[in-house]
């Protein structure tokens, strides 16, 4: 890795942990955690997702992030992501340099999620579960700064009006509370951004 892109990484890194991490404290919500994997392809900032299988009960054939609900043996939700990471793309553990974390988001489906944004080493030889995982979705981030990709929507959720974001890049669109963790990183990282 090139020093230019060391320092942007670490410059991440300083922005995600200097950063006061907004909590959602409703106990009802169910736990559970992504990976943001980052990673630097031919000289530019990507992030990774997922294509998740058509008959999967949450969320089919959505692009996400890796992750998934915390099981009682994971120690925090950060062994949670990791685990889900594993599980899904064959991507170990000790391949990742986790960054930092952004704000807990909530879904419709009752899940409150905790993204943690990781550094991932490229190229990697992943080894996608059949099962949960159809293809991967790499993104360079400059596609997410670009105006004309993004739409936004509303929609009415427990008596309020939201925001729901679709980034228009690729067949499938990226949307939902995967778009809303890339919205809020972009915000962390690029906190001039106004669009």
């Amino acid at each position: 890795m090139s020093n230019i892109s060391e320092c942007l990484t670490g410059h991440i890194e300083t922005l995600l942990k200097s950063r006061n991490k907004s909590i959602i404290a409703d106990w009802e919500l169910k736990p559970a955690s992504v990976l943001v994997p980052l990673f630097l392809k031919e000289g530019e900032y990507h992030l990774l997702f997922t294509r998740r299988t058509d008959h999967l009960r949450n969320h089919p054939g959505q692009i996400s992030f890796p992750g998934g609900r915390r099981d009682e043996m994971d120690a925090s939700l950060l062994e949670t992501a990791l685990r889900e990471a594993e599980e899904e793309l064959g991507l170990e553990r000790g391949d990742v340099k986790v960054l930092g974390e952004l704000d807990d988001m909530f879904t419709a489906t009752q899940y409150r999620i905790t993204p943690f944004v990781a550094l991932i080493p490229y190229p990697y030889q992943f080894k996608l579960n059949p099962d949960e995982i159809v293809s991967l979705v790499e993104v360079p981030i400059r596609m997410f700064l670009d105006p004309a990709l993004l739409e936004i929507r509303y929609r009415t959720f427990y008596k309020d009006n939201v925001k729901v974001y679709y980034y228009h890049i690729g067949p499938e669109p990226i949307w939902g509370a995967t778009a809303r963790i890339v919205r809020h990183f972009l915000d962390v990282i690029y906190p001039a951004l106004n669009f």
